[in-house]
């Protein structure tokens, strides 16, 4: 008796080979990135400043709101920065280290959007100096970068690679805009409200 080689796969299909994530699941978040940046970036330019977009009572200046605001969402950003770790088992902790990072996210943004406002509409896209530049030009990366994570993470079967590079990367920016503003203004006129 001879057995047909073909005959037991013939019963049961063979597993659909793995499908990798298209092209567009990448490059639709990446145009959505860099039209945002650009979007900001051009309307900060031709945008004629204001000088001023808001202030709040109990501060001497808009600059002291900017740059408290702005300390609030680094600190924030932090908080994600260590919980993604817990989430990714590189840190330990709790189970609800994923609470935690969503909403010390929501809340970073929500502090940053404000502070964007103000960049944008009182003082506009400027580049007279090095550290302007790299705020400018940072400033806009992150909302564009956030716009990408956002996006990526309703994607299904991304790399595993991938989300933790863009937070970096939003992380990153951040930083630097942080960087470039709040401990700026707080080292020139000091630590005050």
């Amino acid at each position: 008796m001879t057995v047909d080689p073909n005959a037991a796969t013939q019963d049961f299909p063979s597993p659909e080979p793995a499908r990798r994530p298209q092209a567009s699941r990448y490059l639709v978040p990446a145009l959505v990135a860099g039209a945002v940046a650009l979007a900001l970036g051009a309307y900060g330019k031709v945008h004629e400043p204001a000088g001023t977009a808001f202030n709040l009572a109990g501060f001497s200046s808009t600059g002291a709101v900017k740059s408290w605001l702005a300390t609030g969402a680094m600190g924030f950003a932090v908080v994600q920065f260590v919980s993604a770790l817990m989430v990714y088992g590189k840190l330990p902790g709790p189970s609800w280290a994923g609470v935690l990072h969503r909403w010390s996210g929501r809340v970073a943004f929500l502090a940053a959007v404000p502070v964007a406002v103000h960049c944008l509409y009182a003082l506009g896209y400027q580049t007279y100096e090095t550290r302007v530049l790299w705020h400018s030009l940072l400033g806009c990366f992150f909302f564009g970068a956030f716009s990408a994570k956002m996006l990526l993470l309703r994607s299904e079967r991304l790399p595993g690679w991938l989300l933790p590079i863009v937070g970096g990367l939003v992380f990153a920016a951040l930083t630097v805009v942080w960087l470039t503003s709040a401990l700026w203004f707080f080292r020139t006129f000091g630590v005050t409200t």
